[in-house]
């Protein structure tokens, strides 16, 4: 009676060579201890950071330009309502006109018309006159404009 000898399983030849491949220090490489160097770990931690800090510079930048133009957009509208309810008789009010409005102050200075190349004709009953808008924001920027208004002459 012959009884069979019981052998032992064999690893294949790849598998047993993947694991007996030395590792970074010399030592055989276990899968059991497989896994990220602590430098690999805060460099990439690192490079985390890095795309972070990148990303909420441009979110700030991006909030302080939304800012900057709603301030800017504000200005310019209360610029266009003071504009807007300009009074019909500007020669009654030659010293000028100041006020404020929703926080921003205004004012409209007066001024005759000097223009290279325009004559004035003595009996018609226009008169040009300049008209200087400004207005200053509760920050403190400032926007304005300057026109040309035809007025008609006082007595007319």
């Amino acid at each position: 009676m012959i009884l069979p000898v019981a052998v032992p399983p064999q690893m294949p030849v790849a598998e047993s060579a993947i694991d007996a491949r030395p590792g970074r220090h010399g030592a055989a490489r276990s899968s059991a201890r497989a896994g990220f160097t602590l430098i690999e770990a805060v460099v990439a931690l690192a490079v985390v950071a890095i795309l972070l800090t990148a990303v909420g510079a441009v979110a700030t930048t991006s909030a302080r330009g939304t800012r900057s133009l709603e301030q800017h957009l504000a200005l310019v509208e209360t610029t266009r309502m003071v504009a807007a309810t300009l009074p019909k008789d500007l020669q009654a009010v030659q010293d000028g006109l100041s006020g404020e409005i929703l926080g921003h102050r205004w004012s409209i200075a007066l001024a005759p018309f000097v223009g290279s190349g325009i004559y004035q004709i003595p009996d018609s009953p226009w008169i040009p006159q300049t008209v200087v808008v400004r207005v200053r924001s509760p920050s403190g920027a400032v926007y304005g404009f300057e026109t040309v208004r035809l007025q008609r002459r006082a007595g007319q």
